[in-house]
């Protein structure tokens, strides 16, 4: 079974507002899903981004393939890069603990360009 970390439209014409769920591929774009791991709200500036972090790095690791717009997303929230220190840690380059200090020093500098940006 081929599963997908896509957007689930919600919200009325004009107002889009969506869920961020893992779903199988063959499933419709608003139908049965797997998981809800967030949710996306594009209308305000910035954007609010509500995201399981952990659940994502998961299913990432189990094989789910992000469409192209969660995939901006994911890395905009920084899933993608703590899947990539999951990596490091599991062969071995550096310990858990080194690996989630890059992720809260790269969190902090996150914050910053975002409460730049309002």
């Amino acid at each position: 079974m081929s599963v997908k970390i896509r957007l689930q439209r919600h919200g009325k014409k004009g107002k889009p507002f969506y869920h961020i769920v893992v779903a199988d591929a063959r499933a419709s774009r608003d139908g049965k899903f797997i998981e809800k791991i967030g949710t996306y709200n594009p209308i305000t500036n910035p954007a609010v981004i509500e995201l399981n972090v952990d659940a994502a790095v998961k299913w990432l690791g189990n094989g789910a393939q992000p469409t192209d717009t969660a995939r901006a997303i994911l890395s905009y929230k920084g899933v993608l890069y703590k899947k990539h220190l999951q990596g490091g840690v599991a062969k071995g380059a550096f310990d858990q603990a080194t690996a989630d200090s890059k992720f809260a020093t790269w969190l902090e500098g996150k914050d910053k360009q975002v409460l730049g940006k309002k």
